[in-house]
């Protein structure tokens, strides 16, 4: 049983301007990575253009929102849309985020009919920054949050955790997920670091478990706070589906934040999380990639996290 792959070259096409950290060639770069033999066995999709996309999207955002950001949206051959600082909309953005959506949706569906254990989105724009109500971060809709709902309300599945290892907090999903005691979210960060949300005593309905870590610290504090307050609370929850927010800006070369991990801990936090999916959902895993901007250190450590998925998925 091969890991399934998602991705489409639409999402090139989200342009965010001269400058822009969160740029095409990152995905350019995760696909030359990914082009190794040792990835010959994944089995490749294009992400969908769904018609039940903006269904699915409204079980995380509410309809105000989705239709504000389609009015906002440029034209072919308009200018870019600043929604803040750093969070922008191009001509062919649109089309992405609805493909990004659509890759979650396709790879709940996948590893929920046991097609597949295990599931990498390859897309842009990220989504774990993005509220309910409020698109910032680089991100418009919460992707993993929205892939989560999408599990509970098509295939039962009662349980959702969302794993964030992301050097940034991931408040995006902790917003959509707090309040619903059958909704877990989990997240290592660096702090302070923006959005400065992710402290200790953000603990929602008691389904919110935050491991924020010092600058400076490496995979020893990394691994540290995934033992002693990751694992356990999702061994705790007993979840029927994990989708890990997978940010790789954790990493000693990324120039976006100052924590000092290095690829082998990514490729140990995807084995601890395939085991427990193994121990508590028969395996179903799903990735989605958010952060990362050195493009030869996002390109390796992407490459230990599919190849640990496809150790799992095996």
């Amino acid at each position: 049983m091969s890991t399934l792959l998602i991705s489409h070259p639409c999402f090139l096409l989200h342009d965010t301007g001269p400058g822009h950290p969160e740029r095409p060639d990152r995905l350019r770069a995760i696909d030359k990575a990914l082009s190794h033999e040792r990835f010959a066995s994944l089995v490749r999709v294009d992400a969908p253009l769904r018609a039940d996309v903006e269904d699915a999207i409204i079980l995380a955002h509410p309809r105000h929102y989705v239709d504000v950001l389609k009015k906002l949206r440029p034209g072919p051959g308009e200018d870019l849309v600043h929604l803040d600082p750093d969070t922008v909309m191009s001509p062919g953005t649109w089309e992405a985020a609805m493909r990004a959506v659509g890759a979650g949706l396709m790879a709940v569906d996948d590893v929920m009919t046991g097609r597949h254990k295990t599931a990498f989105c390859q897309v842009r724009p990220c989504g774990h920054h993005a509220e309910a109500s409020r698109a910032m971060g680089f991100c418009l809709f919460d992707n993993v949050a929205i892939a989560g709902m999408y599990a509970r309300q098509t295939h039962g599945a009662e349980r959702i955790a969302v794993v964030d290892f992301d050097v940034h907090h991931g408040n995006g999903t902790q917003d959509i997920f707090q309040s619903d005691k059958n909704l877990f979210f989990a997240s290592t960060h660096q702090m302070p670091l923006y959005p400065g949300t992710g402290a200790l005593s953000e603990t929602g309905v008691g389904n919110i478990v935050n491991a924020p870590l010092r600058p400076g610290d490496g995979g020893a504090a990394f691994r540290e706070a995934m033992l002693s307050r990751i694992m356990p609370a999702v061994r705790n929850f007993a979840p029927d589906l994990i989708l890990i927010s997978a940010g790789f800006d954790a990493h000693e070369d990324d120039p976006l934040a100052n924590l000092r991990l290095k690829e082998a801990d990514f490729e140990w936090a995807t084995m601890q999380l395939a085991e427990l999916a193994h121990k508590h959902c028969h395996g179903r895993l799903v990735s989605m990639l958010e952060g990362g901007y050195d493009l030869a250190a996002l390109a390796r450590s992407v490459s230990v996290h599919v190849a640990a998925l496809m150790d799992a998925g095996a």
